[in-house]
Parts: structure tokens; C-alpha cells; sequence
């Protein structure tokens, strides 16, 4: 996994996990544009400006997002990212 950058899409970057050595529970999928995707690289929990909640963006190894899901808080993106994914370990990034 490369440097996350300090924001995606104009969120800042709170926190990112590593996914190069995970493989998925199988409990959710994604499903952009009708195909199924998988085989993510990286999470990153990030937050807009006038944002209440956080985003969970699913990224590949350049952190480009591939698809994102919307939470109330930092403690939820972590509890759905754990359930696609098992006990991960997500390093702060931010100041906040």
C-alpha cells in the first residue's frame, strides 16, 4: 500500500486500513455500474468539510476509489469495514 493521500475526492483522510493480505468474509458485496467488484487494496474513512458522518471509500492500490458506503461515525466505518473484512487494524492519519 503507497502514502494515502490526506484527502479523496476533497474528504479528508481520518484513518485507512491495508487490504493486500485479506480476503473478504463474503457477507456484502459492491456493485458498480451492474458488475460485482471485489479485490479491493486499501479502505480509507474520511470526512467532508461540512460533513456530519464519514465516508468509507473501498480504493484500489492508488487510492482511487472504486466504491464508498456512508456512516454516522468513524466507530460504525470501522464496524462495517470489519464485517466485510474480519479484524482489521486501520491507522490514524489525521489530526482530528
Amino acid at each position: 500500500m503507497t502514502k494515502p493521500p490526506p484527502a479523496i475526492d476533497n474528504a479528508k483522510v481520518l484513518r485507512v486500513a491495508d487490504l493486500s493480505d485479506i480476503l473478504a468474509t463474503g457477507k456484502t458485496r459492491h456493485v458498480v455500474g451492474g458488475r460485482v467488484v471485489e479485490g479491493f487494496a486499501a479502505l480509507a474513512i474520511a470526512r467532508y468539510e461540512r460533513g456530519e458522518g464519514v465516508y468509507l471509500f473501498y480504493c484500489d492500490a492508488e487510492w482511487k476509489v472504486i466504491t464508498d458506503t456512508y456512516h454516522d461515525d468513524i466507530d460504525g466505518a470501522v464496524a462495517q469495514a470489519e464485517f466485510e473484512f474480519g479484524r482489521l487494524k486501520f491507522i490514524d492519519v489525521s489530526d482530528e
